[in-house]
């Protein structure tokens, strides 16, 4: 339960912070100019929106896995999933790609072209590496066997890593309809939104791994252990 709190305080956290950089929380009837007319809004767009509106499905989604996954693990038949290696290198791959898809929401804003277009490669090929990288994780574990219906330790293993990982594949479609685009077309505000886009979906993505990771190597709750210690 620790855990899921921690979830969602990030998520809020998240929220805020997008909310407050599109205005979505002003009030425009109170920042009227001396002259008494309302300021001129620049409307957010649809497409914002409803990314902000998946992404609060998404994380309630992953809320509910981990709700699931921190009940089941109290039952005595449970037993903890070796974590492979890999994974660590496969956590590197997902904050390079979140980091290269910065740098191009970045370079689109210079008109750098060919800055935004490494930007989106290098983001691409990361995502794939990290996507690979699951696969020979699932590849090693069921070869030492710990398979899918072994254990209900190995199974959420499964279930968080996989509903993750078609998340960041349904990712990988628009991001290479972007990089498509960038190809074709120069740095204009449409394009430059596609990237915003890709970079918010993709840092959601890497901070919900990082809490899959935290929750199924105990971290999480050594973490909030360690906070009510010093709280108390």
């Amino acid at each position: 339960m620790a855990s899921i709190l921690l979830f969602l305080s990030v998520l809020a956290v998240i929220a805020a912070w997008w909310l407050a950089r599109q205005g979505l929380a002003s009030k425009p009837w109170l920042e009227q100019e001396v002259t008494g007319a309302l300021p001129e809004a620049d409307p957010t767009p649809p497409s914002k929106i409803g990314l902000g509106i998946f992404l609060a499905v998404i994380g309630s989604l992953f809320a509910l896995f981990i709700s699931a996954y921190a009940m089941r693990m109290q039952l005595p038949d449970w037993r903890n999933v070796p974590i492979p290696r890999i994974l660590w290198l496969n956590t590197a791959m997902l904050a390079l790609s979140s980091l290269a898809l910065h740098g191009a929401g970045t370079s689109a804003r210079r008109d750098d072209l060919a800055g935004l277009r490494i930007g989106l490669l290098a983001a691409g090929i990361s995502a794939l590496a990290f996507l690979s990288g699951q696969l020979l994780a699932w590849r090693q574990l069921t070869g030492e066997g710990y398979l899918l219906a072994g254990n209900p330790a190995n199974a959420f293993f499964y279930v968080l890593t996989g509903v993750h990982g078609l998340h960041l594949l349904g990712g990988l479609v628009a991001l290479g309809r972007t990089i498509e685009r960038s190809w074709r077309e120069t740095a204009d505000s449409s394009l430059r939104l596609s990237v915003e886009l890709c970079a918010t979906y993709w840092h959601f993505l890497f901070l919900a791994w990082l809490v899959f990771l935290s929750v199924m190597t105990g971290w999480a709750g050594d973490f909030v252990d360690i906070c009510r210690q010093l709280l108390t």
